[in-house]
């Protein structure tokens, strides 16, 4: 049987929980080309890495595009536990993503329809098909207690 985009998304909040235990903002990320072989996952890393730009979501394009050899990646599938920021949905359009599956939608920086909608803007010259809501109990569930203890 073919994994569902519920199993790529539960691969997807094992890598946030374990970014969550080094002390990430816990978001995780799978990339999956065509044919269901994952590419590439990670979780955030800014921290650990001394990277303001080392989200789950540009640490799997940076794994992919090496492993695959070319900065373009179509007919590929982002699952990231949060809707992605206007750099990863910047990002993901450059890398010709094919499509973006998210569990929690972000009500600050969503850049796939929540806040702006950079994934499939008219202006740019790729648009990502959206599929939104996967697991978003358990992905905004993980995002809450994380910051609940933090405060």
């Amino acid at each position: 049987m073919l994994p569902t985009d519920r199993d790529f998304m539960e691969r997807a909040l094992a890598r946030a929980r374990q970014a969550r235990d080094t002390g990430e903002v816990p978001v995780g990320a799978v990339l999956v080309d065509a044919g269901g072989q994952i590419l590439a996952e990670a979780g955030n890393a800014p921290i650990a890495n001394h990277d303001p730009s080392a989200h789950a979501e540009m640490l799997v394009l940076r794994d992919a595009a090496q492993k695959v050899r070319n900065y373009r990646l179509p007919g590929t599938t982002l699952y990231v536990t949060l809707e992605p920021c206007p750099m990863c949905a910047g990002a993901l359009v450059h890398a010709r993503v094919e499509r973006i599956v998210y569990a929690a939608a972000d009500p600050r920086a969503g850049a796939c329809g929540t806040v702006f909608d950079l994934a499939r803007s008219d202006a740019l010259n790729h648009r990502i098909e959206i599929t939104s809501g996967v697991l978003e109990d358990e992905g905004s569930a993980l995002l809450k207690s994380f910051f609940a203890e933090r405060r």
